[in-house]
């Protein structure tokens, strides 16, 4: 349940259309629903304006199909994360309105209309997708309209200089990058507006699983850089969507 639909529903009490039991009825779960092995929390839509995100990879397709079914049922948006192509067939078989993006590894039924701004979503190199398709599908998820530039890495930097015009007419860039990093300083000086940085563990040695370019990101000279953690496209992509947000409802 949204604040439109808990409106509604008071408004159908008020008038008399629901009676005081059926909303109690009604309401009695909203904070939560408990599974025994899951406490879905289906208030955060309500409070937060998206609903909670489930992290597919150590889960059971038992799991993930019981607290998927939680949502659906209280017409809350689904977003599955980390899915193994097994858990994404049964996910599609029960709700097939919903499509499983294998790149991204991300599961989405989309419930209700959300509204962000514009998110650039810039990448290195092809070896970043993944991870930048997480965070874009993610902020598309959240409502946000997505700008995908891939492939414009400081190994040949006339790529970004080209699209700068383009990344700057967004609210908010992510910027995915693996090796040394350099992408999220680059961006940050180039462009006017917040950049998230992603570090991907995408490199060749001394990367060492992306710690050389977490290092290179949280200590960039760009004031306008924050970083999130190594590989976390889906916390790139949230975190640029929930900045665009006021940007897209103004």
């Amino acid at each position: 349940m949204d604040e439109k639909a808990l409106r509604a529903l008071l408004g159908q009490v008020k008038t008399g259309k629901v009676s005081l039991d059926d909303a109690v009825g009604k309401l009695k779960d909203l904070p939560y629903a408990e599974l025994g092995y899951a406490t879905v929390d289906t208030h955060r839509n309500l409070r937060f304006g998206f609903p909670e995100v489930v992290l597919g990879e150590p889960k059971t397709v038992e799991q993930i199909l019981g607290i998927v079914s939680v949502l659906v049922e209280r017409k809350q948006t689904v977003l599955v994360t980390r899915l193994q192509p097994d858990k994404a067939e049964a996910l599609v078989a029960r709700f097939p309105k919903g499509q499983y993006h294998p790149v991204a590894r991300i599961f989405h039924l989309p419930q209700r209309k959300v509204k962000a701004g514009r998110v650039a979503v810039v990448t290195g190199g092809t070896s970043d997708l993944p991870v930048a398709e997480e965070a874009a599908l993610t902020a598309e998820a959240m409502g946000a309209e997505v700008r995908r530039v891939y492939d414009v890495g400081v190994a040949g930097i006339h790529r970004l200089l080209r699209r700068r015009d383009e990344i700057q007419e967004c609210h908010v860039a992510v910027a995915v990058a693996g090796m040394e990093g350099a992408l999220a300083s680059a961006l940050g000086g180039l462009v006017g507006i917040p950049v998230v940085a992603v570090p991907t563990s995408v490199g060749y040695g001394a990367n060492l699983g992306g710690i050389s370019a977490l290092l290179s990101m949280v200590n960039s000279c760009a004031s306008n850089v924050a970083t999130m953690n190594i590989d976390n496209g889906f916390g790139g992509g949230f975190y640029a969507a929930l900045i665009s947000r006021t940007k897209g409802r103004s």
